[in-house]
């Protein structure tokens, strides 16, 4: 079974990884000659992972025909690029390929999930389905092989555990399920929960206040992923909970990263003067606002990142908007 990576960053690489130490027949491609030239020579991808030695039988490529006869082509882009990307890999594909997806977010325009956007860009005789691998997870950490579990989602169960299969091993464990609607938004949602607890950090509260954020975050991701369909319990597991902890909580975490700047500095201008990263959860709590707004659905927490990010509420007037509310019943 052949596998090809399309993205040479921290996650396409930490992942493809996995499937060299797996003695899988895995290749990577990227767009940057100087990552790809890193991997082939030198064994590292020094841009993401400094000194880190990766296994040597990862290779890495420029060439996109390499997709040509692929059984799995995991997409490890940013959002924003997976339409245009499965438009320019379709004519390579073979039929029923098993398409992987590993971002978290939505559409910026048609406010799809990722799934959604990938079968409708890719010819429906080329695909076999799209498994979502998304969890709880760093690549900073998986690439140096930390304990790690995240889930394979499919509608179509047969190819999650043909993914399971692929990736699990001593270090990396890989669960399945079929709740595509609760496990992506649960992923997407986690993103913008990250950067209002990194804001709450900046601003100086701590354990305390992160509790009650990861707490009633749950309650939005929930709240939010139920009327669309997703399942309560979803959000108890690898994508719901486990992925918010990791987020809300990591020094790994762009997203944490990007909100403990601007909570730091009580401004979101700088952020976006000079921000070069991609942090997906910027993109979210924008189309998150747009349908909560449409849909008369509950998101004190997602409206309170909006305002700041996009209307240039000051950081610290947030935290009294939330606590002043009217007061009700935790459950109701």
């Amino acid at each position: 079974m052949r596998t090809v990576i399309i993205g040479s960053g921290s996650w396409g690489t930490a992942l493809g990884q996995v499937l060299a130490d797996n003695q899988q027949d895995v290749i990577v491609y990227g767009r940057n000659q100087a990552e790809v030239s890193d991997i082939n020579e030198n064994h590292h991808n020094t841009k993401y992972f400094k000194e880190t030695e990766l296994n040597p039988l990862l290779t890495a490529t420029q060439d996109l025909s390499v997709v040509e006869g692929a059984d799995f082509v995991l997409l490890a882009v940013p959002t924003i690029a997976i339409e245009d990307m499965c438009r320019k890999i379709d004519g390579y594909l073979k039929p029923n390929t098993i398409v992987i997806n590993v971002s978290k977010g939505f559409h910026p325009e048609t406010n799809e999930r990722m799934s959604d956007v990938i079968r409708r860009s890719i010819s429906s005789n080329k695909l076999s389905s799209v498994v979502s691998l998304i969890g709880p997870s760093h690549a900073e950490e998986v690439v140096i092989r930390q304990l790690t579990t995240i889930d394979a989602i499919s509608l179509k169960m047969e190819d999650a555990k043909q993914v399971q299969m692929l990736f699990s091993n001593r270090y990396f464990r890989i669960y399945t399920g079929s709740d595509e609607i609760g496990s992506e938004l649960g992923a997407a949602l986690k993103n913008v929960m990250a950067i209002a607890s990194g804001i709450l950090s900046g601003l100086g509260y701590q354990d305390n206040t992160r509790a009650a954020l990861i707490t009633r975050g749950l309650q939005e991701m929930v709240r939010y992923g139920t009327f669309f369909g997703g399942q309560e319990r979803t959000f108890m597991g690898l994508t719901g909970i486990g992925d918010l902890i990791v987020t809300c909580t990591s020094k790994h975490s762009r997203n944490f990263e990007c909100g403990y700047q601007i909570g730091q500095e009580n401004t979101v201008d700088n952020f976006w003067a000079n921000n070069t990263k991609t942090v997906e959860g910027v993109r979210t709590a924008k189309i998150v606002h747009r349908v909560a707004e449409k849909n008369h659905i509950s998101m004190p927490i997602c409206e309170e990142v909006y305002q700041i990010l996009y209307n240039h509420k000051k950081p610290d007037t947030c935290a009294d908007s939330l606590m002043l509310r009217d007061l009700k019943e935790e459950f109701r």
